[in-house]
């Protein structure tokens, strides 16, 4: 895998993945930026959330679950002091779907978190503690 970034101005980034996808990243204002982009602690972030939704879809798909909608939602705590690390990150899953079944949906948030989601995975070896939670929605 592969990734390069690339200075565009003052705090901003251009971060190019090696199958071509961009994304641009900027700083604060207070840091000379100009909030065209998402910080790069938020990427990592948002990396995260992709990482163990991308599971939990792939794991409810082949147990047959009729999925709607996954939704996650990250909070993530930092460290005061430099460099600011996350130490807590907490993902909550929002599954919409029709006769979803509570174990199935269980299951798959507890194998990503333990065992396919790399991102989380890595960090939490790192010492981030990472937490899950879902709820179940029916769809309409």
């Amino acid at each position: 895998m592969k990734a390069t970034v690339d200075w565009t101005g003052n705090a901003s980034f251009k971060a190019t993945s090696g199958s071509g996808h961009s994304v641009q990243l900027d700083g604060p204002p207070d840091h000379g930026g100009e909030n065209l982009g998402p910080r790069p602690m938020e990427l990592l972030l948002m990396g995260v959330g992709g990482c163990s939704s991308f599971d939990v879809m792939s794991i409810l798909k082949k147990s047959r679950q009729d999925v709607t909608a996954c939704h996650a939602e990250l909070e993530a705590e930092r460290a005061d002091e430099v460099p600011a690390v996350f130490t807590r990150i907490h993902l909550h899953f929002v599954v919409t779907g029709r006769n979803l079944k509570e174990k199935q949906v269980e299951r798959a948030v507890s194998l990503s978190a333990d065992k396919y989601c790399s991102a989380s995975i890595m960090l939490g070896k790192a010492g981030v503690a990472i937490t899950h939670s879902f709820e179940i929605r029916e769809s309409e």
